[in-house]
């Protein structure tokens, strides 16, 4: 009788488990995220229009992954036509777990989303469905963003001409597909600094840039906050792999010994109506970074992002810029 008691507890047990187990899943599946819209009607305005325009291709780069890049060219700048229409993929190729496909951010796509889903999607990362996106779209920092800045994206994106183009679904792999739904976070937006506020306002641009995506070390496609700014990303092309820059001021191996003026004019050097951009071959150095898109930033940005870096603490840490395939 003693054994069949237990037998029954210990099963008891193990199917509480199960159930408890499987609930945790359906509600990580279904329930999440749990991100509510906010009602807004975003006025298109010329000022918005103006400003949507400078911070998607120059600032916050939106559409440096929502249109085709042309990597025959150095950096790939954006082919012309293509402004907004998605599909460029990232991949396990790349170190992600899954494959991400970036959309269709034209009204061909939008136009049947409110301000309030587009809101939501910039800056929590949740779909006009209710699905959640991988952040590789960096909507962390987006959500942290002035509102009225997310507001002039939205308005630009808005005003920009239709393109009829169908981006294939975003496909993240197990257990990526679950996790996933616990990442998008309610926007908790801040008052953009005024540029006067020199520090506050070159830390916001960064934010706002993405740069510590791209410029600190990452595993399965999540960086490592610890080694932030460090450099040494990892990006695979099929010629090499390219490692990203340390922007900490370390003066021996980040840009601790770079002037205002030299930070200035390396992202100028770039402006393709000055120096268009030059054609990479097989065997050549190609880049990530979209320096044509970066360059359209004025000065006073740069001065700003500048400062702000400079006041980072140095971390010494030699990055080989590139390595060629075997």
């Amino acid at each position: 009788m003693k054994k069949k008691k237990w037998f029954w507890i210990f099963g008891g047990l193990i199917a509480a488990i199960v159930i408890f187990v499987i609930g945790v899943i359906l509600y990580l599946r279904f329930a999440l995220p749990a991100i509510p819209l906010k009602e807004i009607n975003v006025q298109v305005t010329p000022e918005r229009v103006e400003h949507g325009k400078y911070l998607a291709n120059h600032v916050m780069v939106c559409m440096d992954c929502h249109s085709v890049r042309d990597w025959k060219l150095y950096s790939g700048p954006p082919v012309e036509g293509t402004l907004g229409q998605g599909g460029e993929v990232f991949d396990q190729k790349m170190g992600f777990p899954g494959s991400f496909s970036a959309s269709n951010i034209t009204p061909f796509n939008l136009k049947s989303w409110t301000d309030a889903e587009i809101y939501r999607a910039i800056t929590s990362g949740v779909k006009k469905d209710g699905s959640a996106m991988f952040p590789i779209m960096p909507y962390p920092y987006y959500g942290t963003l002035d509102t009225e800045d997310i507001y002039c994206i939205i308005a630009y994106i808005r005003s920009i001409p239709e393109i009829e183009s169908f981006p294939p679904a975003s496909v993240p792999a197990f257990p990526m597909s679950i996790i996933l739904n616990t990442i998008p976070k309610k926007a908790l937006p801040t008052q953009k600094p005024l540029p006067s506020d020199t520090l506050k306002y070159g830390e916001y641009l960064v934010k706002a840039a993405g740069c510590i995506e791209c410029h600190t070390p990452a595993d399965h496609g999540q960086i490592i906050k610890e080694l932030a700014y460090t450099g040494g990303r990892e990006f695979q092309f099929p010629d090499g792999l390219l490692m990203s820059s340390n922007l900490t001021p370390d003066p021996e191996t980040g840009i601790g010994n770079w002037t205002k003026e030299a930070f200035i004019n390396r992202f100028h050097a770039y402006d393709i109506e000055v120096n268009p951009p030059m054609p990479v071959g097989k065997g050549m150095i190609q880049t990530i970074m979209p320096w044509t898109m970066y360059a359209g930033m004025t000065e006073n940005d740069l001065s700003a992002i500048y400062a702000y870096l400079q006041s980072l603490d140095p971390v010494k840490n030699k990055v080989v810029k590139f390595r060629q395939a075997r």
